[in-house]
């Protein structure tokens, strides 16, 4: 006779949330954004569970001061469009890390995860800070290293 094992289902009382801390700090862009997709989704947790939010808050200190590879500083586009005829905005790397500097890491990461209800719950659990003061010390973050 087969037996069949159960299939493990994370619930919302057997998850435990922690709080990360990453310095982007001389860092690839790339890296930091899959490695805090990666915690935000709970892929590190042994109780990960697709369709479950199990994973924990990550903060992001130094967001400005990552480094990219190649000539994406100059090449790479993120473009908006308001709906409206010519509505459409194109900017590169360049131009957006001097209007906003912590808009392209929120970008990168946010787009490595779910796309809806759930990916919108796990992109709260985010926060991006342009230099190395933050207000989560009450959390008391765990420094990650990348």
């Amino acid at each position: 006779m087969i037996r069949k094992t159960k299939t493990y289902m994370a619930k919302a009382s057997d998850i435990n949330r922690e709080c990360y801390i990453i310095d982007a700090t001389n860092k690839v862009l790339g890296r930091v954004a899959t490695r805090a997709a990666s915690i935000l989704r709970g892929k590190h947790k042994a109780i990960y569970t697709p369709h479950v939010d199990t994973g924990d808050m990550v903060i992001i200190v130094n967001a400005g001061k990552f480094r990219v590879t190649g000539k994406k500083m100059q090449q790479k586009e993120y473009q908006r469009y308001s709906g409206y005829p010519s509505g459409q905005k194109i900017i590169n790397m360049a131009e957006m890390l001097k209007r906003n500097p912590t808009e392209v890491l929120r970008l990168a990461v946010t787009g490595m995860l779910p796309k809806g209800a759930l990916g919108s719950k796990m992109a709260k659990k985010l926060k991006i800070y342009a230099d190395d003061k933050h207000s989560h010390t009450a959390q008391k973050p765990i420094v990650l290293e990348v």
